[in-house]
C-alpha cells in the first residue's frame, strides 16, 4: 500500500527530526541554503501570478510547487525541523542533546536566509533591470507587502504584535502538517497531494512563514519599501519565528507524537 498508518508515520518523524541532528553542518547548510532558495522562487512566482490575474487564490494555489519541490529534494526548512528535530530529543534517541537541536535550528535559520536573500538579490536585479529602473509592477507589490506586514503590524503595538505570533502559529500548523502529510505516503504523486492541502491554506490565508518572509523582506527593502531593518526584524521575523516553533511543535509534532507514538500498539517481535 502506499498510505501508512498514523502509528507508522508518526514514528517516522520522529526518525526525521533524529536523522537531521546527526548530518554534518556542511549538508544541513547546503539543505537550508537550497530550501530557502526554492521557497523564495515559489513566493515570487505566487505574487507575480496574484499580481497578473488579480486573483489570490490562483496563486495561493501554484505556490505549494516550490514546497513540493524542495521537500522531493530532501531540503530543509527551519519550519521543518522546529516541528521534527524535538521528537528525537523527547523520544530520548541516542546522541540527541537540546545542543544539538539548538545548533541546528541556527544552521538551518542561516542556511534559509542566505538562500532567499540570493533569490531576493536576484529577482530585484530583474524587477528593476539592475536597478536602472524603477521596480516592476511585481517588484512594487513586494515593496507593500513589506510595509503591510511591519509598519502594519506596529500600529497596533501589543495586539499586533499578538496577532502576528498567532498567525506564525497557525502558518507553521499548516506547513509542518504538510510535511508530515508527505509522510502518509510512499508514492511521490500522493506525498504532493498530501503537502498541497495545508500549503495552499497557510498562503491563502497570508499567515506568517519565517522562511518566505526571509525573501519577501529583504526584497522588499531592495527595491523600496518604506520600513527600516530594524521593523522587520521586530515586527515581523521574531515574531514570526517564535510563533512558528510554538505553532508546528504543539499543534503538529506533539499531538501526533503523543497520541500515535507513546500510546500507539506496540509491535510483538516474536
Amino acid at each position: 500500500m502506499s498510505y501508512l498508518m498514523p502509528s507508522e508515520f508518526a514514528v517516522k518523524m520522529v526518525d526525521a527530526g533524529e536523522s537531521k541532528l546527526l548530518m554534518a553542518t556542511r549538508d544541513v547548510l547546503i539543505r537550508a541554503f537550497m530550501a530557502g532558495a526554492i521557497l523564495a522562487l515559489a513566493a515570487v512566482f505566487a505574487v507575480t501570478i496574484t499580481a497578473q490575474t488579480g486573483v489570490p487564490i490562483v496563486g495561493a494555489a501554484l505556490f505549494p510547487v516550490g514546497f513540493c519541490m524542495l521537500y522531493l529534494l530532501g531540503f530543509d526548512l527551519l519550519t521543518g525541523v522546529f516541528t521534527l528535530t524535538p521528537l528525537a530529543l523527547i523520544d530520548k534517541r541516542p546522541g540527541v542533546t537540546l545542543g544539538k537541536v539548538l545548533k541546528n535550528w541556527g544552521l538551518v535559520f542561516v542556511g534559509n536566509f542566505a538562500g532567499a536573500l540570493v533569490v531576493a538579490v536576484m529577482m530585484s536585479i530583474i524587477f528593476t533591470f539592475c536597478f536602472s529602473t524603477e521596480p516592476s509592477a511585481v517588484g512594487k507589490v513586494i515593496a507593500g507587502i513589506g510595509e503591510a506586514r511591519t509598519i502594519g503590524y506596529k500600529q497596533y503595538g501589543a495586539a499586533g504584535m499578538l496577532t502576528l505570533f498567532i498567525r506564525g502559529m497557525l502558518c507553521n500548523w499548516m506547513v509542518s502538517t504538510g510535511v508530515v502529510g508527505a509522510m502518509i505516503s510512499t508514492s511521490v504523486s500522493g506525498k504532493v497531494i498530501a503537502m498541497w492541502m495545508p500549503i495552499m491554506v497557510f498562503f491563502f490565508m497570508t499567515f506568517e512563514h519565517s522562511v518566505v518572509n526571509m525573501f519577501l523582506f529583504p526584497s522588499a527593502l531592495i527595491m523600496g519599501g518604506k520600513f527600516s531593518v530594524a521593523d522587520y526584524i521586530i515586527w515581523n521575523e521574531i515574531p514570526t519565528v517564535v510563533g512558528n516553533l510554538v505553532g508546528g511543535l504543539a499543534f503538529t509534532g506533539l499531538t501526533l507524537y503523543a497520541t500515535h507514538v507513546k500510546t500507539g500498539p506496540k509491535r510483538v517481535i516474536i
